[in-house]
């Protein structure tokens, strides 16, 4: 009975201990799986904590508590951009020319405007303060050419009517044919033609007008080789049309033909002999039967002539081609013959030419 009182106090402590230890395992497995990080050191040693729990007052009203707006977070720097690459100005275009031009042209107003101010602020100041004026600078005066006088004419010096007779020598032929010049001044009218034939067949150039003020005025040319084709010159609509339906060509001031062309010059010639020497060149529109061109005569001096008629002297003229497929044409020019031609040689492109020498002089009126 003492041994059983004894034992029954321990027993109890035991039984007691037990239980304790059965509701602390019951509380570490309601704990959750993570743990806190001082749990993770190795080193440090579980701790049992027993806690009282008290009974929580009345709760308290609630009172809405007052909301306040969140404040915005200020934004976080940004990175700096990268410098753009400026690329070279591009080339001038007319625009952009156009555009400096409005600009220059700005400051050149600008620079006027200011030009003016200052000329004000001088005209304001006294007299005794001015400085003196400077001379404008002025550029020298360049030296006019002299006008060219145009030729001139003398109705006295063109001779009267008369008759050359030529000899034409052609390299294209092994024998000579005869030529003719028909010259009859009619007073205020010409009539002039030029033929050579052989064997039967002739060819020939007629040129006719009025002789004015400044000379020869043609008013139509032919020219006649098995057929006619003719330039008529119509001095109201100022030019010249041609009977082989080729396009009209303006009628200039002195214009001839290719026959009057050569009573001209030497009409010119005897008017004012001292002005042709050497070198002197004349410009003289030239029609012919299909067109019309400029011919520039240039004077080469006087020459002995040995002719078929006889010694002559003839002041000689040059027309050189100008254009591809134009003939070169020398006159002689004679005193004695009243300047009319004393010989003529036209020379073609090919080589082919043309030698017509004076041999005889008639009256104009002598049958043909």
């Amino acid at each position: 009975m003492d041994a059983f009182k004894t034992r029954s106090p321990l027993r109890r402590w035991l039984v007691l201990g037990l239980v304790v230890l059965l509701v602390h395992l019951g509380l570490l497995q309601s704990m959750p799986l993570a743990l806190n990080p001082a749990s993770q050191r190795g080193d440090a040693a579980l701790t049992f904590t027993t806690r009282t729990i008290t009974p929580l007052p009345d709760p308290l009203p609630v009172v809405p508590a007052r909301v306040v707006p969140a404040q915005p977070k200020p934004p976080l720097p940004r990175a700096a951009a990268p410098k753009p690459v400026v690329p070279p100005p591009p080339a001038p275009t007319p625009e952009t020319a156009a555009d400096s031009t409005a600009v220059t042209t700005g400051l050149s107003a600008m620079s006027e405007q200011l030009a003016a101010a200052r000329a004000a602020d001088a005209a304001s100041t006294p007299e005794a303060t001015r400085p003196p004026p400077e001379p404008p600078a002025e550029p020298p005066a360049a030296p006019r050419p002299p006008r060219e006088r145009p030729p001139s004419f003398s109705l006295d010096a063109l001779t009267g009517s008369t008759r050359l007779l030529y000899k034409i020598q052609a390299n294209k032929f092994p024998y000579n044919l005869n030529g003719e010049l028909l010259w009859r001044h009619l007073g205020t009218s010409y009539n002039a033609r030029l033929s050579f034939s052989a064997f039967g067949q002739s060819r020939s150039q007629t040129s006719r007008g009025q002789i004015t003020d400044v000379g020869l005025a043609p008013e139509r040319f032919s020219d006649k080789y098995r057929s006619e084709v003719a330039a008529h010159f119509n001095y109201t609509q100022g030019k010249v049309t041609f009977s082989a339906n080729t396009p009209d060509a303006p009628l200039l001031v002195g214009a001839q033909d290719r026959l009057s062309v050569l009573l001209q010059l030497g009409a010119l010639v005897a008017s004012e002999p001292e002005r042709y020497g050497p070198g002197t060149t004349l410009t003289v529109q030239t029609v012919g039967p299909r067109d019309a061109d400029l011919w520039l005569f240039t004077f080469e001096g006087s020459e002995t002539l040995e002719l078929p008629g006889g010694t002559l002297q003839g002041l000689k003229l040059v027309r050189n081609p100008r254009q591809p497929y134009d003939q070169k044409v020398e006159v002689w020019l004679a005193p004695q013959l009243g300047y009319l031609p004393a010989r003529i040689r036209i020379t073609e492109t090919n080589g082919d030419s043309i030698d017509q020498q004076w041999s005889a002089t008639q009256p104009a009126d002598s049958p043909d």
